[in-house]
């Protein structure tokens, strides 16, 4: 028997006594809808649905606006939708803008190229309110045309629609684009004038939206600005700081987070954005926890979480229990195959990165440009010459358009190996123009065999298209030291002087209970310095040495 309310569905196999049951169901029309719903939210076969949907729609009872938006919600593919559609506009609802605001958002919800059936509905439309312009805009946001999302917003304004509080984060997403920046920024005004600055939907939206224009202080002063944050503002925010290589501002908000009982607990959405800056600062025991974090909340060990975890591991040098993860993920994904494949390459296990690769495509994965990437940088560090060949030429039969970067792969592929001249016929050969990437390989490969001209062509090419990075100029300063060429060497290193060019200053942190504590060359900034140096002075006497080992702050000195 088919019970709803005892969560019992007919199979294909009693399908023929659903239906003489349902003949016998009396014809009012919201108790069939109602079972309708049920079916659908159940995974009942389609034939089963589509049975009752002709009962139906021939039953003569009175049709309202929840009976069409009942049949949209159940509708999975395109000629479902033209379907209702055909009855809405029989039924004489095309008017109504509950059922049209249901039936544009079907119709952009199904497919990017539905969004113009779904402008078609708005456009028909003689009234609009504002769900019916957040719904269209909501649907050019997701699948684009983005310009579209705002072109929509404008014309809301002119038509004397004011947005809500759900109208911004759609046209702020639309805003993502580095073309649209100077657009959003004055949508952001939009939002002051409204007073919604301080709204929490709004405000997440614009910490987003900030953070992807790169302006991560402006992103942390709204942050900072919403009263009342959930989980999903500070996700944002750790989100806007990974991406921008603030990894340790990541960290420490992320710290903040936990500490901060207010607010749930942090979940999958909030691990996914701090793993990668876990990753790049190789924090094992941060990795250790966020690992158990997510046994012990029984969340699922999915592709996201899987591939972060992997990378940290990977970054830790932990290498066999990131396969261990691998093996654990049903449903990997790209990003995956990528962690793993990167894993084993960046440790100098070209071949098992190799095995991996064609694992992948046995198992009818397409490879991407990264898995590229790392399989040539393993090749090229483990001298496999003509394995990292066969990859670099057969990528196009993949489908993968070689860029930049793989080029720079391959010539410092042939350049490890000593093949510098084929090297430059790989440059001169590239369809594009050749970027700082491989010429930086070129340089790299010119230092390891000492070729000092072809190192000077690539140096020259190398002060134009990346004139602000010390490394360069030093690679050649200390070759032509190497060479005994000290004038040479001296000209180049007053270039670095007269344009004051400086490598980034390397640091170390070390993790306390109140967070990260960093520690750059000849830094005298940390408040305790003195106190800390005197530590270090005290520990070189015990340690029986007759000097002090290391730098000394002036104030010791």
């Amino acid at each position: 028997m088919l019970v709803a309310s005892g969560r019992c569905l007919c199979s294909g196999r009693r399908l023929c006594s659903g239906r003489s049951l349902c003949s016998s169901f009396s014809p009012l029309l919201r108790s069939k809808v109602g079972l309708l719903r049920f079916w659908g939210s159940n995974g009942v076969s389609y034939a089963s649905i589509r049975f009752l949907v002709v009962g139906v729609t021939n039953s003569k009872a009175h049709k309202d606006s929840f009976y069409y938006t009942d049949l949209l919600q159940l509708c999975k593919n395109a000629a479902c939708i033209k379907n209702v559609h055909a009855q809405i506009i029989v039924g004489g609802f095309e008017q109504n803008q509950f059922v049209a605001t249901k039936l544009i958002g079907k119709y952009a919800e199904l497919s990017a190229s539905k969004v113009e059936d779904a402008r078609k509905v708005f456009d028909n439309l003689f009234e609009r309110d504002v769900f019916c312009w957040n719904v269209l805009i909501k649907s050019y946001a997701n699948v684009g045309p983005f310009v579209e999302a705002l072109n929509m917003y404008d014309e809301m304004r002119l038509s004397g629609i004011a947005p809500n509080k759900y109208t911004y984060p759609f046209v702020l997403k639309a805003c993502a684009t580095e073309e649209a920046h100077k657009k959003g920024k004055e949508i952001h005004g939009h939002v002051v004038k409204s007073g919604l600055d301080f709204d929490l939907y709004v405000g997440n939206a614009l910490v987003t939206f900030y953070a992807k224009c790169k302006e991560v202080e402006v992103s942390r002063r709204i942050f900072d600005g919403i009263l009342q944050k959930d989980v999903v503002s500070w996700n944002s925010m750790i989100s806007g700081y990974t991406t921008n290589g603030c990894v340790d501002e990541a960290i420490q908000i992320f710290y903040t987070m936990l500490r901060n009982d207010v607010i749930s607990p942090p979940d999958d959405a909030t691990l996914v954005t701090v793993l990668p800056a876990f990753a790049q600062a190789a924090d094992i025991q941060a990795g250790f926890w966020i690992h158990s974090y997510i046994v012990k909340s029984g969340m699922k060990l999915d592709a996201a979480l899987g591939s972060g975890l992997i990378s940290l591991y990977s970054n830790c040098g932990y290498i066999n229990i990131a396969r261990a993860l691998f093996d654990q993920i049903s449903d990997r994904n790209i990003f995956v195959w990528n962690a793993i494949i990167r894993c084993y390459g960046m440790h100098g296990f070209a071949q098992e990165a190799l095995s991996m690769f064609k694992q992948l495509v046995e198992d009818g994965m397409r490879p991407d440009g990264v898995i590229f990437m790392c399989l040539l940088s393993a090749c090229s560090h483990a001298g496999m010459l003509e394995e990292g060949w066969d990859l670099f030429q057969t990528m196009e039969t993949y489908g993968v358009q070689k860029s930049e970067a793989h080029y720079a792969c391959a010539v410092d592929l042939l350049g490890r190996a000593g093949h510098l001249d084929k090297a430059v016929e790989v440059i001169k050969s590239m369809p594009i123009q050749p970027d700082k990437s491989v010429y930086g390989a070129l340089l790299g490969a010119c230092r390891i065999h000492k070729h000092m001209e072809l190192a000077e062509l690539a140096a020259e090419k190398l002060f134009v298209l990346d004139p602000n990075n010390a490394g360069r100029y030093v690679i050649l300063a200390q070759m032509y030291e190497d060479a005994g060429r000290w004038k040479d060497a001296a000209r180049v290193r007053k270039v670095i002087r007269e344009k004051e060019i400086r490598k980034p200053i390397g640091y170390s942190s070390v993790e306390l209970e109140s967070g990260y504590t960093k520690f750059g060359v000849n830094d005298e900034t940390h408040p305790f310095t003195s106190q800390i140096f005197e530590i270090l002075l005290s520990l070189d006497r015990i340690m029986g040495q007759e000097e002090p080992s290391g730098y000394l702050p002036s104030s010791l000195c």
